[in-house]
């Protein structure tokens, strides 16, 4: 009965996230080019501002969305490991994993300095630079657990992250023409520079099958740097907090479980079939989470930082497309 009761309170947030996650789904089945996550964020805008719906969201159904938001976001990491193969990863040879996390650490150093040079608020610019340099939300998310940023100070950031990777969508097939990319070369600047794992799959699959192969495994091999980010920033915090005797743990539990489904994918045991369930599980979690944080977005207060912020996602942007497309025009020349 306890139990019941506290879930209780829960319910129709979680019920509207899940509804969310069906219509995301369904509109990606009809519009490919649009990634699931990206318009279940944007349902969650929707539902934040619209009258009479942004009642309901700061009302009934804030205790179910602010849950998706922080707990299910935490075991949609966790799953997203079993996308990773370390076998896959390694066989792109060290010279090129090196390449990538070289991008990855310059994207990161990079767009934290463009954030602080245009003054964002404080966890702002940390949180920018772990989802444009690795991989989108969820980062922000794993990111915001460690240093024990509030979810509401997550918003900003994964709004920008999703504006600018949709935006990649459109612009990157568009400017591979005239840049003169083979589709190995456009998948592998795909997979170097664009931020969520769908942004990716929607941006790479307009140049066929081989440019899609090389931007999964460029992006997930970015993926599989989450942890080792994730971990030094809480070995970071817990140093910093040591002074007020709370000790945050090193590595936060749901990092261990994204590190041990990675492991697990790595043993090459799951059939085909459980690997299919785990990305459909993955979808669901990820999608109620993302729409959880989208409904915690209101407009008029984006609005206040709405033009500096704009601006340095958007120079963020430029850099990692920058960078990452140098990555893939080494990269393939290499192979």
């Amino acid at each position: 009965m306890p139990r019941a009761r506290r879930l209780r309170p829960l319910l129709p947030g979680l019920l509207a996230c899940a509804a969310a996650v069906g219509v995301a789904l369904a509109v990606h089945a009809a519009l490919p080019a649009l990634p699931a996550m990206t318009v279940a964020v944007l349902l969650g805008l929707f539902t934040a501002n619209v009258p009479g719906l942004s009642a309901w969201s700061a009302g009934p159904g804030r205790a179910g969305l602010g849950f998706a938001g922080k707990h299910l976001m935490r075991s949609g990491i966790v799953v997203l490991g079993l996308k990773v193969s370390v076998v896959d990863v390694l066989g792109l040879g060290w010279p090129a994993l090196l390449l990538i996390t070289g991008v990855v650490l310059a994207a990161f150093a990079g767009t934290y300095g463009i954030g602080r040079l245009f003054r964002l608020p404080a966890p702002v610019p940390l949180l920018m630079a772990t989802g444009f340099a690795i991989c989108g939300a969820s980062a922000i998310g794993a990111m915001a657990a460690v240093r024990r940023i509030k979810p509401q100070d997550t918003v900003l950031p994964v709004a920008l992250v999703t504006l600018c990777g949709t935006l990649a969508i459109g612009v990157l097939p568009l400017v591979a023409v005239p840049l003169g990319l083979g589709a190995e070369t456009f998948g592998a600047w795909a997979g170097a520079s664009v931020h969520d794992v769908g942004q990716v799959v929607a941006t790479a699959q307009t140049a066929g099958a081989s440019a899609l192969a090389v931007a999964v495994i460029v992006k997930l091999t970015r993926v599989l740097l989450l942890a080792p980010m994730v971990a030094a920033a809480g070995v970071h915090h817990r140093a910093g907090a040591a002074a007020d005797g709370k000790l945050p743990p090193v590595v936060p539990l749901f990092v261990v479980g994204f590190l041990a489904a990675v492991v697990l994918r790595s043993t090459g045991w799951l059939s085909p079939g459980a690997l299919e369930a785990a990305a459909v599980l993955q979808d669901l979690l990820l999608g109620m989470a993302l729409f959880g944080l989208g409904s915690a977005v209101r407009v008029r207060h984006l609005l206040r930082t709405g033009t500096r912020s704009l601006l340095a996602a958007l120079a963020a942007w430029a850099l990692i497309a920058a960078l990452g497309l140098g990555a893939a025009v080494v990269l393939v020349a290499g192979r």
